[in-house]
């Protein structure tokens, strides 16, 4: 597992990359845009292999739609907030150093889910933009 800070490092650059394709699509440069979904299609493939691979390894304990991904986020965040409740009021060295791997790893997960995501979204706003770049293209001016 990579260490958090170097995750959330790696989530900046990814905001930034998104920034960038922002500001492809209001100077309309269908050349870096056409490369950028093509650039993100990439990214997108190797995200569900990376998941395939995770949800193998976890012997079917990932399973579900993105319908139900939502609810499965927020009902870990409400685990994780009620077990650091539940952590306040006990004591335990042993226990406290699992409690904070297991809180890590979950927060490891959520990075790399939010990284993902934001893949997909810029993949969506790439296509969007080039389809109605094709579409204005293709209508006939007065």
């Amino acid at each position: 597992m990579k260490v958090l800070s170097d995750q959330l490092q790696e989530l900046s650059d990814r905001s930034k990359k998104t920034e960038e394709l922002l500001a492809a699509i209001r100077e309309k440069n269908s050349d870096k845009l056409t490369a950028a979904r093509s650039d993100l299609r990439t990214a997108i493939n190797d995200g569900n292999s990376r998941a395939k691979a995770l949800a193998a390894e976890a012997k079917g304990k990932v399973e579900g739609r993105w319908n139900d991904m939502r609810d499965s986020v927020e009902q870990r965040f409400t685990s994780i907030q009620e077990k650091a409740e539940a952590r306040r009021a006990t004591k335990g060295i042993g226990k406290a150093e699992h409690r904070a791997e297991v809180a890590e790893q979950h927060a490891a997960d959520a990075i790399e889910l939010a990284m993902y995501l934001l893949d997909q979204a810029d993949y969506s706003v790439v296509e969007a933009t080039l389809a109605r770049a094709e579409a204005e293209a293709a209508t006939p001016k007065a």
